[in-house]
């Protein structure tokens, strides 16, 4: 299935609009990795731990939504839009990823 950001798809015409798709994925934080990316704040430098989650949860959204837009008989998300939040406070954070965009049906 082709998700993309752009609201076409070069060389392809959109038949019909399917509607609105969406996936999501919430991950827990963990209290070593935490640990650890706030010691790679304090030196500098990236926090492998958090851009791997980060990564698993973007592939997990997105699989999500492309398994809504497959059930609506859609060959294409166009329009597409990932939004990333932390929820929860103190001990018990957790990482959100939504993907969302239009289902389409090309012809």
């Amino acid at each position: 299935m082709i998700t993309t950001t752009t609201d076409s798809i070069d060389g392809r015409k959109v038949a019909g609009y399917l509607g609105i798709v969406s996936g999501e994925a919430v991950m827990g934080t963990n209290v070593f990795r935490d640990f650890f990316a706030g010691i790679t704040d304090i030196l500098g430098g990236r926090s492998g731990g958090y851009e791997k989650e980060l990564r698993k949860a973007k592939a997990l959204a997105l699989e999500s939504m492309v398994e809504e837009a497959a059930e609506l008989g859609a060959d294409a998300v166009v329009g597409m839009d990932l939004d990333y939040q932390q929820i929860g406070g103190g001990d018990r954070q957790m990482l959100m990823v939504v993907a969302s965009g239009t289902a389409v049906k090309l012809g």
